[in-house]
């Protein structure tokens, strides 16, 4: 797929600070991929991305097992990509194992610690959609527990601003990272390469940038602009997974992605 206009929107891509005398600050970006578990349109491209990337994969579908092996394999980080009940949508969404707030603890914690042993050498956990599970203390407390018995870090989606996801962390102890910037919410090229430029001028204000795409609907295109954007921008910053992140503890600034 040939991306026109492409460079106009990234070929001045720069993350320096012009009034900075301090030594220039290595920067950072880490790609995470959502969706992966369902053959969706998108997969093999995105694993073939000639950077590292941290692959989200939901659990009890098809291609779970299928594609966590083979992303393990490249060398991806695997983390679960957990449904989680939203604010608006239906949960048939969500597919099968999602948490809900209606569910006991006992079945939360059954459901979380299920899904951790359907993805194949899964290192952390983010939500699949959420914004009411995430918002929810007693249902991200129980999540979050788990998480840490399984020695799991958490990556929050932020598909909500009222997430209590990182006061329930600081509570029990957990390691997590933040999203900074979607991707794909509209599955267009001129919005995907639109969100490059935000993922831009987040970088000249921080040190590193978390950004979720998907495979899927608009999966091929993600994967194109991706590749074509990933040369331009490792003239300046490094691509990184999240695990190198991990340590410390980055938490940026809240975006939230409507019905979600």
């Amino acid at each position: 797929m040939v991306i026109t206009g492409f460079i106009l929107a990234i070929g001045s891509f720069s993350v320096s600070n012009e009034v900075s005398a301090e030594p220039q600050v290595n920067r950072t970006i880490s790609i995470v991929i959502d969706d992966f578990g369902n053959g969706m349109s998108g997969t093999a491209e995105m694993l073939k991305l000639p950077v590292k990337i941290t692959v989200a994969i939901m659990p009890f579908l098809p291609t779970t097992k299928q594609d966590a092996e083979e992303a393990y394999r490249l060398g991806h980080d695997v983390i679960v990509h957990m449904p989680m009940e939203p604010n608006k949508g239906m949960k048939k969404w969500l597919g099968p194992g999602a948490l809900t707030t209606d569910l006991n603890d006992a079945e939360v914690r059954k459901r979380v610690e299920e899904a951790i042993n359907d993805v194949p050498h899964a290192i952390g956990m983010n939500n699949h959609m959420g914004s009411k599970v995430t918002s929810d203390e007693r249902m991200m407390r129980i999540v979050l527990s788990v998480c840490k018995e399984r020695g799991l870090f958490f990556l929050d989606s932020r598909t909500s601003y009222k997430t209590v996801v990182p006061k329930i962390a600081a509570e029990i102890g957990v390691p997590i990272v933040s999203n900074d910037v979607f991707l794909d919410d509209v599955h267009s090229v001129e919005h995907i390469t639109k969100q490059i430029g935000m993922l831009r001028k987040h970088l000249e204000a921080h040190v590193s940038c978390i950004t979720i795409g998907h495979v899927g609907p608009g999966g091929l295109k993600t994967a194109a602009v991706l590749k074509q954007s990933i040369p331009v921008m490792q003239q300046n910053v490094q691509f990184v997974k999240l695990t190198a992140l991990i340590n410390g503890g980055l938490m940026n600034d809240p975006l939230v992605l409507p019905n979600s």
